[in-house]
């Protein structure tokens, strides 16, 4: 996989990819991550990306010209029809799970940074496949949220991590992943669960299962609507809504 990020500020960026597993990931050629300065794509002594907004109002507003610019020509390296190009706002479709499992299949990611108020609406309708926001709150741009999601679709890629390593992560299968414990044994007088030291993997398997759809019930009851539930899901959660009621 391929992946560029526009930014005007590109050292916000330069970090978090040269860092653990992300950089691991590079090392071995699994994806090739692009840091563009948008400046590049400007023509004008005071390399200018943004403007006033027309009716007036508040803030800047990135300009068309370098944004298409930079896009076509990133677009043009890649090939016809292997780029798929994404703006970062607070107005797009709410990242999740499996928003990154469909990112992950993509051979070639254009991010573009968003800042200031916006940008320019012919940019939005003409340039952008599809527009993400990673929550219902305001960033001072879109550098932070880009890094957010290069991190979840990256390590999808297959060579990342083990396959199976992943099949019980949180969101998996729309659950949250169970409680997990490691040595010593006993802290603080908190033990860790006596079936988990059992050696018994059958039970340790339903343990896991049951704390996995106990802890989505608690806190994120709205999952279990999508979940692919067993008649023993189904039992287990009946007891848990009359422990509660």
């Amino acid at each position: 996989m391929k992946i560029d990020l526009v930014t005007i500020f590109p050292g916000i960026l330069d970090g978090p990819f040269r860092e653990s597993m992300i950089q691991r990931a590079v090392d071995k050629g699994l994806v090739e991550i692009n840091l563009v300065d948008l400046r590049s794509y400007t023509h004008d002594r005071h390399r200018q990306v943004d403007d006033t907004p027309y009716g007036g109002g508040y803030g800047m507003i990135l300009k068309p010209e370098p944004l298409f610019e930079a896009v076509e020509d990133l677009r043009n390296r890649s090939g016809p029809g292997e780029s798929r190009v994404i703006l970062l706002t607070p107005q797009g479709n709410l990242f999740n799970q499996g928003f990154a499992w469909r990112l992950a299949e993509e051979k070639h990611l254009i991010l573009i940074c968003g800042r200031y108020e916006g940008v320019d609406e012919r940019v939005r309708t003409s340039l952008v496949d599809e527009e993400i926001s990673i929550g219902d709150f305001v960033l001072t741009g879109g550098e932070l949220a880009a890094a957010v999601v290069v991190d979840a679709v990256v390590r999808l890629l297959p060579g990342f991590i083990a396959e199976e390593a992943s099949e019980n992560e949180s969101f998996t299968g729309s659950l949250l992943e169970h409680p997990h414990y490691t040595r010593p044994p006993v802290f603080r007088g908190m033990e860790v669960p006596s079936v988990l030291l059992s050696g018994n993997h059958g039970e340790i398997a339903r343990w896991r299962r049951q704390q996995s759809l106990k802890r989505t019930f608690e806190r994120r009851s709205d999952l279990l609507d999508q979940a692919e539930l067993s008649p023993d899901d189904k039992l287990y959660l009946e007891t848990i809504k009359n422990q509660e009621s």
